[in-house]
């Protein structure tokens, strides 16, 4: 199975999805944030790196930007849980920008576990970038 890294800051989605693939029989390596996942991007070869937009530190657009230059190609499934609002005046839709800007797919906090599991999935099967909307994997 894949080699997965999650970078995320809330110690209860690193649990939530470390035991959903690793359930699913795949090596997962958790850092809580964007400095602490570069680092261990840089000593191991990741198959698919899950990456939390909003981090302290270095956050998760940041940290994708420095992933995306030593490994173009590696699929990065950004997730959030902030609000997405069809509201002009509202923040800006991250997850849509992170796909925009490298992410292969994004998943909106809280995400169902099959969710996860096809876009881990349907990820891993593509080897390549698509531009997805907040609730979908690589299909």
């Amino acid at each position: 199975m894949a080699n997965i890294l999650i970078v995320d800051d809330d110690p209860a989605v690193q649990i939530t999805i470390r035991l959903l693939l690793e359930r699913a029989g795949h090596r997962v390596t958790v850092a809580g944030d964007g400095r602490k996942g570069l680092a261990l991007f840089e000593t191991d070869q990741f198959d698919l790196l899950f990456l939390d937009i909003f981090m302290p530190g270095m956050d998760g657009l940041e940290t994708m930007r420095h992933i995306r230059a030593q490994r173009p190609t590696i699929p990065i499934i950004v997730i959030s849980g902030r609000s997405v609002t069809p509201d002009a005046y509202a923040e800006p839709d991250f997850l849509k920008m992170a796909t925009k800007l490298g992410a292969v797919a994004s998943l909106q906090k809280p995400f169902r576990a099959d969710v996860l599991l096809a876009a881990v999935d349907g990820c891993l099967g593509s080897g390549k970038a698509r531009d997805l909307d907040s609730n979908s994997g690589c299909q």
